[in-house]
């Protein structure tokens, strides 16, 4: 039978990558200590030095990323209907739409 595995929360991840960045103790007597694999937290440690300028960048960089990603996605499924509105025009026989603007 497997061994269940444990998730961890991100405050005990947060905990755990600095106890490894202060470099008092080694890797292996964090892992004994917080009962966690050694490699799991070199690679806690790593994700927090390589994440954590963003910890400091603006809120507003993150919305205008989030924004345009949003623009995107509606730019696509605008296309694709038009695409079907199209097509079904063409299947359909049907030169305008009754209320429709050009």
């Amino acid at each position: 039978m497997k061994a269940k595995r444990t998730h961890r929360d991100k405050e005990f991840k947060f905990k755990v990558a600095i106890e490894a960045i202060k470099g008092e103790k080694q890797i292996a007597e964090l892992a004994a200590e917080f009962k966690v694999h050694p490699q799991q937290i070199t690679e806690w440690k790593k994700e927090l030095l390589e994440k954590g300028p963003e910890l400091f960048s603006s809120k507003a960089e993150s919305d205008v990323k989030k924004i345009e990603k949003e623009r995107e996605q509606l730019y696509k499924t605008i296309g694709h209907q038009q695409v079907r509105i199209d097509w079904l025009k063409k299947t359909l026989g049907i030169s305008r739409i009754p209320g429709e603007e050009d």
